[in-house]
């Protein structure tokens, strides 16, 4: 009895050890105090977890803890989503509802605790749709409040992080399902540390081997690029420190898995690498003086120093990412011959590119970035999401596709930069400045050469929409749109058209059939659509409005036929079409 005394007195030890360390980190961060909020929450989710263990044989409330240290520490967030991490499996795992977590911690801490129930789970396996279903469900969440899907990344990165105690089969799936969805998601969000350990985990799981590999390669080569970066310091800090700057400058190192996906696409060894290395400079500004200058002033200063590599210099300090991440990279010749890439950041562009959006809040009150980029993304998504009804799997491939894709950045005649994905067309563009544009499109100047709707377009590139009131969305579009909006966009728009062309054909064979004297009856209608060779009676409704069908005069002979006649045999037999019994006319699909 006692041994089981002092298995729970340590299990209650380790509990209250972990709890003061997640109050530690909040009260080490720049949020309002609401200790009591959080220590409620807290007690609750213990309480409602109480003698539940994990697969590990920990208190399955370490869990919970764990996420919720993520969410304070790694993503700079706040009480309402601390309280949100803790309670996030309450509803699913336990007695306790929505409506419980709502009188006890109100409406938006419950809000988000039920976006958090309804997506849990994978998405592949038997359930895929229903899961795919679950995501697009994610997604809405995100326009209402972002925190839903930061707190799902925190819950992945957590059960990433003890993957150890699964079975490796289970293991193979969930490192699947993170590098499928979750990295990128988390990319897109510019959670870049986060990111990068979600990487490096599923390849740990997925390709063992190829990761220990990388992973001794690393340990071997450390200690002589400790001497690179030691060499190349010395003359920058001596230059930094007497321009009066306050900073810090380390080295990075490339995660296994980029290291790995370069040797896979690039074809190359481990030591054909050269940017396995990077230097990373981060300084505090100087009250009165713009960032960006700041940061080309110290790239005047390396410069200085090292020879530059032009071709390698990439400004996100003017333009940046659509995940709000800045900073100045350029590529130098190092004193010992190797070329060392150097990234230049202020302490909040440092915080932006490691804790992604939720570092945006920290700054809101200077008015540093008012209309992100990636509040336009959520817009898209929410556009999207709102379309008539997008089969659930290939809109999950759709939004996977555009939260890997590059970016390019594509002017309108007046200036104005649209982001786009790599591969987008001049038609893309016209639907991103607005619907109606792309509706009526036609072409497009690019850079002031004519050029077709299916042009792909570059970075740098101006584009001016040439459109035409009578120009209406043609079925071909649909194979050389790429973004996500103009897809939906134009398949809404064929729909609605198919839908009323077939109604307009539809009245004019009723017609036919009153002039010529014919009951306008289902099993008439479905002997002549199988007549003309078409199994469906609102295809024959299209075909007849289209001009495709030409109707004869008079179809009581027709009809007449026998039914055994050897064509009308052939067709049925073609077709697979049975007699079914006379039912009233079925309506079109809505959109």
């Amino acid at each position: 009895m006692s041994e089981a005394n002092d298995i729970l007195s340590a299990d209650e030890q380790l509990i209250q050890e972990e709890f003061s360390n997640l109050l530690n980190d909040y009260l080490n961060s720049n949020h309002r105090r609401k200790v009591e909020r959080i220590t409620k929450a807290f007690n609750f989710a213990n309480q409602a977890h109480n003698g539940v263990k994990r697969r590990s044989g920990e208190p399955y409330i370490l869990h919970p803890l764990a996420v919720a240290r993520i969410v304070c520490r790694e993503m700079g967030l706040g009480s309402t989503s601390i309280c949100s991490a803790l309670l996030h499996d309450v509803v699913e795992d336990t007695e306790y509802t929505v409506d419980d977590i709502r009188d006890m911690f109100g409406e938006k801490i419950a809000q988000i605790v039920d976006g958090l129930t309804k997506i849990s789970g994978g998405i592949f396996g038997e359930k895929a749709s229903a899961q795919a279903e679950n995501f697009r469900k994610l997604l809405l969440t995100m326009s209402d409040d972002i925190r839903v899907i930061l707190i799902k990344i925190a819950d992945r990165l957590h059960n990433m992080r003890t993957l150890g105690s699964m079975l490796p089969a289970k293991q193979f799936k969930i490192a699947g399902e993170t590098l499928y969805l979750y990295a990128p998601l988390a990319h897109r969000l510019g959670l870049f540390t986060i990111k990068t350990e979600l990487e490096d985990l599923s390849f740990k799981y997925e390709h063992p081997k190829e990761y220990d590999f990388i992973k001794a390669k690393l340990k071997a080569t450390e200690e002589s690029r400790r001497a690179l970066y030691d060499h190349f310091a010395v003359p920058v800090n001596n230059k930094l420190s007497a321009m009066g700057l306050t900073y810090e400058m380390r080295d990075r190192v490339k995660s296994v898995y980029s290291i790995w996906c370069k040797m896979e696409s690039k074809g190359v060894t481990f030591e054909d690498i050269y940017d396995i290395f990077a230097v990373r400079i981060i300084f505090d500004p100087i009250p009165g003086i713009d960032e960006k200058n700041q940061c080309w002033d110290i790239y005047s200063a390396i410069t200085d120093i090292y020879r530059i590599r032009p071709d390698r210099i990439r400004d996100w300090v003017s333009r940046p990412k659509a995940n709000g991440y800045q900073a100045l990279h350029l590529t130098v010749m190092g004193p010992d011959g190797q070329w060392v890439e150097v990234q230049i950041r202020s302490r909040r562009m440092d915080d932006i590119a490691e804790k992604g959006f939720a570092a945006h809040w920290k700054y809101k009150e200077n008015n540093v970035d008012e209309d992100t980029e990636l509040d336009k993304w959520l817009q898209t998504i929410t556009e999207i999401l709102e379309s008539p009804d997008p089969n659930a799997l290939d809109f999950l491939d759709t939004i996977k596709l555009n939260l890997f894709s590059s970016e390019i950045f594509v002017f309108t005649p007046k200036g104005d930069i649209k982001t786009l994905p790599l591969g987008a067309t001049a038609l893309d563009f016209a639907y991103a400045l607005h619907s109606n544009i792309g509706y009526h499109c036609i072409g497009a100047k690019v850079n002031h050469r004519l050029v077709p709707l299916s042009h792909p377009l570059t970075s740098g590139d101006q584009v001016e929409v040439l459109t035409s009131r009578s120009q209406e969305p043609q079925p071909e579009w649909l194979s050389f749109v790429t973004t996500a909006r103009a897809r939906a966009k134009i398949d809404a728009v064929l729909k609605r058209t198919r839908k009323e062309m077939a109604k307009s054909g539809e009245t004019k064979v009723m017609n036919l059939l009153t002039r010529s004297e014919v009951e306008a009856s289902v099993a008439n209608i479905e002997k002549l659509s199988v007549y003309f060779g078409f199994a469906k009676r609102d295809e024959f409704f299209y075909a007849v409005e289209k001009g495709d069908v030409t109707l004869p005069d008079n179809v009581k002979k027709l009809l007449k036929e026998k039914t055994d006649n050897v064509l009308f045999k052939y067709v049925k037999q073609a077709l697979g079409v049975t007699p079914k019994p006379v039912k009233a006319p079925e309506p079109l699909p809505d959109e």
